[in-house]
């Protein structure tokens, strides 16, 4: 049994630990095992000023850690499908980790990337993703200082 509400509600709340910025949204992530135990957590500009919160997650793990082929990443926002400050977008980084299931609170919307497609992306390439439009307020508040 999966308690997607609460871990998502977590990487929202994690999300408020994002340095603000006018370029680019508050994100948080969490990355939780099969066994429902937290793996890693992130979340935008952590630890650089173009650190994306699930890029952040993944970095704190080994390459090709075993648990993430069971994982289920939560992140309050898409996961992004087009990005200029790194040659990986975070959905290429999910799929390279073989996480199977992807749980979001809020499609991106056309602020700075048009037509972000990382849902379709991951859907296609055999990701589960679960969207959780309920935790989408939640996560636009975490944003409010962007004009959406």
């Amino acid at each position: 049994m999966t308690d997607d509400r609460g871990w998502l509600a977590l990487a929202v709340e994690i999300s408020r630990q994002c340095p603000p910025t006018q370029a680019a949204f508050n994100v948080g992530a969490v990355i939780v095992g099969a066994d429902g135990e937290e793996i890693s957590r992130g979340y935008s500009r952590e630890t650089d000023a173009h650190v994306h919160a699930e890029e952040s997650a993944l970095a704190k793990l080994p390459p090709g850690d075993p648990r993430l082929t069971g994982a289920t990443l939560y992140s309050s926002l898409e996961p992004c499908s087009e990005r200029r400050s790194r040659p990986l977008t975070c959905t290429r980084l999910i799929l390279h980790a073989s996480i199977p299931r992807v749980v979001i609170a809020w499609r991106e919307p056309d602020l700075f990337v048009t037509g972000c497609r990382g849902v379709e992306l991951l859907t296609q390439s055999g990701v589960e993703v679960v969207e959780i439009p309920e935790l989408a307020d939640a996560a636009r508040a975490v944003n409010a200082h962007l004009t959406l």
